[in-house]
């Protein structure tokens, strides 16, 4: 009893109780409904409408807390009595920047409803086509790909389906200039940022051809009063099939034994005839299933043994007296291991007068499928004099 006295008594020495107020920087305010937690802990609470909370059980181990609000940077403080914590607004996201039907604004005054996506995020995926970029980094955007062949765009869906018999592409807007042609021309390394506007207010410059949304997208320029830059870059890769092939019988042998057994069944069984008749039936029927000849047999014998194994003598093949036939494997002709290779060069720069910026880039993305490769050419030239 004595040990656990002592016991009971070192625990409530080890505990504490922290009390404080949780203020806006700016006006001073008290900020209600703040998260209040103890670092390293479980332990936390949330401010009241003054702005006050209190943790109780806090271990003497504790040492610093973590304040938390929406639209408010992170605070980490010290624990100490009567904590006043002072909270900024965090207006980084307020000053990003979206590109609009009449130029540029940030977000603090655009009032529609746009995603974007930057170069850095495209740069880093190797992607043939720009919709392939848009695919999990807008939200409210769907990208949909029905083709595995290289180069194909996908199906963007802004806010789902936006008709049922009319077309649901979204509207291409390309430096300002509505874009009518393949998406698929364009080479992601030109773009510099996508903005995507998903609601009414997308319509205000282009009307009924923006019903189902906005893609505006802004091309790479030069930079004022910048020497040179010439930028290279090369890239290998591999496309191969993912999903592969059902487990089928792949070996002549198999298939032919399992084409002699059903001829013998049915010899026997719908037939009625005797087990020698059914073993001949079975022969002469494989002979005639393909109307030529799989095997080349010696003279006198049959193609398979009594039991339906092929006979050892047999030869795959034949010959017409000029060229020696062999079945073919249809799925390895069908599909192979396919090359990416893509090259891009670009020079910018400018004076205080005049950006300019220069680019190419060669990209060859094979298929798996024969016939089924994405070749691409790409010269892209522009300059600005003020």
């Amino acid at each position: 009893m004595l040990a656990l006295c002592i016991m009971s008594v070192g625990m409530a020495f080890a505990q504490k109780t922290v009390t404080g107020t949780v203020r806006e920087a700016a006006t001073g305010d008290p900020i209600m409904g703040a998260t209040v937690r103890v670092q390293g802990t479980s332990l936390g609470a949330s401010t009241d409408v003054n702005g006050k909370f209190e943790i109780k059980n806090v271990p003497n181990s504790a040492t610093s807390l973590l304040v938390t609000y929406l639209g408010m940077q992170d605070a980490d403080v010290a624990i100490k009595p009567n904590l006043t914590v002072s909270m900024e607004e965090d207006n980084k996201l307020l000053d990003e920047v979206f590109v609009v039907a009449y130029g540029t604004a940030t977000k603090a005054n655009f009032t529609g409803s746009a995603g974007v996506v930057d170069a850095a995020t495209i740069e880093n995926r190797q992607i043939s086509n720009l919709t392939t970029a848009l695919a999990g980094n807008v939200a409210g955007v769907t990208s949909l790909k029905t083709s595995g062949q290289p180069g194909t765009s996908a199906t963007i869906l802004i806010r789902g389906f936006g008709s049922i018999n009319a077309g649901m592409d979204p509207l291409y807007v390309i430096d300002g200039i509505p874009f009518e042609g393949d998406i698929s021309s364009i080479d992601p390394a030109d773009i510099d940022q996508i903005s995507v506007q998903k609601d009414a207010a997308a319509t205000a410059l282009y009307g009924a051809r923006a019903a189902n949304g906005v893609i505006m997208i802004t091309t790479k320029k030069g930079t004022r009063n910048q020497d040179a830059k010439v930028n290279f870059e090369a890239s290998w890769g591999s496309n191969s099939r993912e999903i592969k092939t059902y487990d089928v019988i792949k070996n002549t042998n198999q298939y032919y034994e399992q084409l002699y057994r059903t001829n013998y069944n049915n010899g026997i069984y719908r037939l009625g005839q005797t087990s020698a008749a059914a073993h001949n039936y079975a022969n002469a029927m494989a002979a005639a299933a393909t109307g030529y000849p799989i095997y080349t047999v010696p003279e006198g014998e049959q193609l398979f043994n009594v039991g339906g194994r092929i006979n050892p003598n047999a030869t795959l093949g034949y010959s017409d007296g000029t060229y020696f036939y062999t079945p073919d494997d249809w799925e390895k002709k069908s599909f192979s291991n396919g090359l990416r290779q893509e090259y891009k060069v670009n020079v910018q720069g400018g004076t205080d007068k005049m950006t300019y910026y220069f680019s190419s880039s060669y990209l060859l993305d094979e298929g798996v499928i024969p016939k089924s490769d994405f070749e691409r050419i790409n010269t892209r030239l522009n300059v600005e004099y003020q």
